[in-house]
């Protein structure tokens, strides 16, 4: 068995020396986020047990870390249970490069887009000491159309797990190694006001109510014997549930989870079933009088509890030998869900607690309080202070003060358009001085303006032009049914946002947690993505938890607000970290810092010399707020001689990359971001450039990219535009890559080109 992660080391330990603890009941925050790959479920079975132990009963765990608990005895033998385990994916190899290759856990994949969703998200490494920040690797955007047969991104063979190592030593002395789980790093989020979604959404419901439930067994009335079991390997044929029928040979099963429809054609999702709908009894067979399902309804009926019957397929018991069989009372019992095994899976709390009252009452014990105001299925909320997961990688950079610039620029949220929380980020880390002096222009842009013209002096005007915005979507029409249509926002892999979970940004700075759907057809064995750029100008829909387009208005939500994925800033290992919106947060970042490096005085220290700092909007949606800005100017006469464009430059450092061009590593300075598909920077400009950061000892790289930026813009009006960047991988995706040290130097080079060029 492998030794328990810290996160429910550290919790476990707590709770034997504090006896008064033991009686708390379940932290959801705390147990959901404990990763459980199939055949990987020790740390939530010890948990669990744990869990059980402070309840008062007296847990029992076997040889598959299956853990059961029982009352009472003699006969019947009632045994609900609910499976623990997970679908995800252990490491396999490590690579010459530092890349982990995986093999997913169950070997058959649950459905046609489990792997194709993985791709270009953040994930975790879990290792015997930790766990390590990383993401599956995911094709740039911007390189695409300089491919030719680009790698699938639908098959587990091309998924890759970079967690920023350059070899595989450097990844196995990070902690990496063989057989280490790999998960989605998705937190559960509330969508709406009482749903929740999230990466193993439909595999938690189960036990989560099973546990819930369990507080009262030991003042249960039920007659004879009752088992509370919580299984594992169900998604590698049941084989924890195998082991625990042969062990205990039960008259009677309740088993807790997804329900599945009855044909494999029918796909994964129930027509006319929606979180909210109450509590699915699945039945394998006709339920007549007196069968288990029908005894459940009746329950239901008389204790007021939404609830239906519905033909399910019975949960897989498969393997080598002579199997057990499901008991002839047999029921199944559970919620529906939006979206099954995706990361935007979606259940109802409100379902949830019907389903763990329905248990109550048949276990005919003592009821627990639960509400919607005090829910204890709110897997959302932080976990308490202490019990949060220990993640190894820390926070590096050359600069304490950039790198808190960069993660308050970064975690901030601004689509095209919507530029608004970017542009308060950027102000709260100028400088006083500078803050005072920065204005919006007619377009939105934040405008700096440092040093005057002075009689005599004959310097050139320079700017630097970084723009605000990131992509997104905009709802553009709320449904009868109260979904969302919405659109993108910028050009990127919509299969990296389809089935994930997002958040509705509201006017007042309030967000609404969005689960965002599939194309149709999604769920069916044999379904096929549509070609990778065909969605760029598909539109899309968002479920936020409704079933009316009054009562998501009653939320606050508004044809015209925006919708981002959400995002967390994550150290990586030395310097490289990732977060989405990097494009071009650690733009507008060395900007900022240049400012504050060049500092108050600078009109004073360098005579004539005027510099403009433009912090620009809606350049994801065709550069148009430099375009305004260059327009605007020009016309007045007051054009700049020279523009250093400040933005990414997307490097094809990745597995998935031909690296025929943009083949400029992270780790190794700034780039001149010489060529692209919007304008070519003037070759001894190129070399003016690289001299100066030479003469100053600032670590630089040259190359081709693609993608455009806000240099094309102003070579129209006659200014000399020079493109400047730092390398990110993976664009335009959730797991955007770069190296703080690169930004650094972005920010150094900018300093000199203010002074010196």
């Amino acid at each position: 068995m492998r030794r328990l992660a810290p996160l429910w080391a550290a919790a476990a330990a707590a709770l034997a020396a504090a006896p008064a603890l033991a009686a708390a009941p379940p932290d959801f925050a705390v147990l959901s986020r404990i990763v459980a790959v199939s055949g990987y479920e020790q740390q939530l079975s010890a948990a669990i047990a744990h869990q059980l132990q402070g309840q008062g009963l007296h847990p029992r765990t076997d040889n598959m870390d299956d853990v059961w608990v029982t009352v009472g005895g003699g006969a019947p033998h009632r045994l609900i249970v609910a499976a623990i385990d997970q679908p995800g994916y252990l490491v396999g190899a490590i690579d010459s490069r530092g890349y982990l290759r995986v093999q997913r856990l169950p070997m058959r994949k649950p459905n046609a887009v489990f792997d194709t969703l993985e791709f270009a998200q953040p994930v975790y490494v879990v290792t015997p000491k930790g766990l390590l920040n990383g993401g599956f690797a995911g094709l740039s955007i911007h390189l695409a159309p300089g491919h030719l047969n680009p790698p699938s991104m639908s098959h587990v063979g091309n998924l890759y797990v970079d967690i920023g190592a350059d070899s595989a030593a450097q990844a196995r002395a990070a902690g990496a190694g063989l057989l280490d789980p790999v998960e989605l790093a998705q937190p559960p989020i509330t969508i709406g006001a009482d749903d929740e979604a999230g990466a193993s959404a439909g595999d938690r419901f189960g036990w989560e109510a099973l546990l819930e439930a369990a507080q009262g067994l030991a003042h249960a009335r039920l007659r004879g014997t009752t088992t509370l079991a919580f299984v594992t390997q169900q998604w590698l044929g049941g084989r924890g549930l195998a082991r625990v029928l042969t062990e205990l040979a039960p008259a009677q099963m309740i088993f807790l989870g997804r329900i599945a429809p009855q044909s494999p054609a029918e796909g994964a999702t129930r027509a006319g079933l929606l979180p909210g709908d109450g509590v699915l009894i699945g039945a394998n067979a006709p339920s007549g009088p007196g069968s288990l399902p029908d005894e459940l309804m009746r329950l239901a009926l008389a204790h007021h509890i939404a609830a239906r019957v519905v033909a399910a397929r019975a949960p897989v018991i498969g393997g080598f030998g002579p199997l057990p069989k499901l008991p002839a009372r047999f029921a199944e019992l559970g919620v529906p869900t939006l979206f099954p095994v995706t990361p935007a899976e979606t259940f109802s709390r409100a379902d949830l607690r019907k389903l763990t009252r329905l248990i109550e009452d048949y276990l005919d014990e003592p009821l627990t309080p639960m509400s919607a105001a005090d829910d204890p299925f709110d897997a959302a909320r932080e976990p308490g202070p202490g019990r949060e997961e220990k993640v190894l990688d820390r926070a590096r950079a050359p600069s304490r003060q950039l790198l808190k610039t960069l993660q308050t620029l970064t975690t901030a949220y601004g689509a095209s358009g919507h530029e608004q929380g970017a542009r308060e980020a950027i102000l709260s880390r100028l400088p006083a001085w500078a803050r005072k002096l920065a204005h919006l222009d007619p377009a939105g842009n934040l405008v700096l303006h440092i040093g005057h013209a002075v009689p005599g002096v004959h310097e050139p005007t320079i700017l630097f032009d970084a723009h605000m915005d990131e992509i997104g979507y905009q709802v553009t029409r709320i449904k009868r049914d109260g979904e969302l249509r919405v659109r993108e926002l910028g050009g990127f892999y919509g299969r990296y946002y389809l089935g994930h979970v997002m958040l509705v940004h509201l006017p007042d700075g309030r967000s609404i947690g969005a689960a965002l759907g599939l194309p149709s057809g999604w769920e069916r064995p044999r379904f096929k993505w549509p070609p990778a750029m065909s969605t760029l100008n598909e539109p899309a829909d968002a479920y936020v938890g409704t079933d009316s387009r009054a009562a998501t208005e009653r939320l606050g939500i508004r044809v015209g607000d925006f919708l981002t994925m959400p995002k967390v800033y994550r150290p990586l290992l030395g310097s490289h970290f990732e977060i989405r919106s990097i494009d071009d947060r650690a733009g507008d970042t060395a900007l900022i810092e240049t400012v504050r490096a060049l500092g108050a005085d600078f009109a004073r220290e360098h005579p004539g010399r005027q510099l403009t700092f433009l912090w620009t909007r809606r350049e994801e949606i065709g550069l148009e707020g430099a375009a305004a800005y260059a327009a605007r100017v020009a016309k007045l006469g007051r054009e700049p001689d020279v523009v250093f464009a400040v933005d990414m430059f997307v490097s094809s450092q990745s597995p998935l990359e031909s690296g025929r061009y943009g083949d400029q590593p992270l780790g190794k300075g700034f780039v001149v971001r010489a060529v692209d598909f919007s304008h070519i920077d003037p070759p001894a400009d190129v070399a003016r450039v690289l001299a100066l950061a030479r003469a100053h000892h600032i670590p630089a790289q040259y190359g081709a990219t693609g993608g455009g930026n806000d240099a094309a813009v102003y070579t129209r009006y006659g200014a000399n535009a020079i493109a400047l960047g730092w390398p990110t991988k993976y664009s335009h995706s959730p797991a955007e890559q770069s190296d703080t040290k690169d930004v650094y130097a972005l920010s150094r080079i900018c300093t000199v080109l203010a002074k010196d060029w």
